[in-house]
């Protein structure tokens, strides 16, 4: 059973930078696309960034610049570097592991940015 832990989220002011991390057991996890996920108050989880298996990125417009996911094989772990953060980045950050078309999610972490 893949399993997914969250950590690094907080409280940040506006222009802030935080990092999180998510470590992965129970999975071959250099084999996984791995993504990082949003979801504010009152709206439906989008997709912020993504890191396949071969360590090309995408990430959301609304990141883009501000936001660098990377992945350490040897350590079962995704990291997303927020910087510049926003009001507008307040949400439950998810992360999420793609095994060949299963889907595994994490509890997520809170992530509050002040103005």
């Amino acid at each position: 059973q893949v399993q997914l832990v969250e950590s690094g989220g907080g409280l940040v002011q506006a222009g802030g930078s935080l990092r999180l991390s998510c470590a992965a057991s129970g999975t071959i996890f250099s084999d996984n696309h791995m993504s990082w996920y949003r979801q504010a108050p009152g709206k439906k989880r989008e997709l912020v960034a993504v890191i396949t298996s071969g360590s090309s990125t995408n990430y959301a417009d609304s990141v883009k610049g501000r936001f660098t996911i990377s992945r350490d094989n040897a350590k079962n772990t995704v990291y997303l570097q927020m910087n510049s953060l926003k009001p507008e980045d307040t949400a439950v950050y998810y992360c999420n592991a793609n095994y060949r078309g299963i889907y595994s999610w994490g509890q997520g972490t809170q992530v509050t940015v002040s103005s």
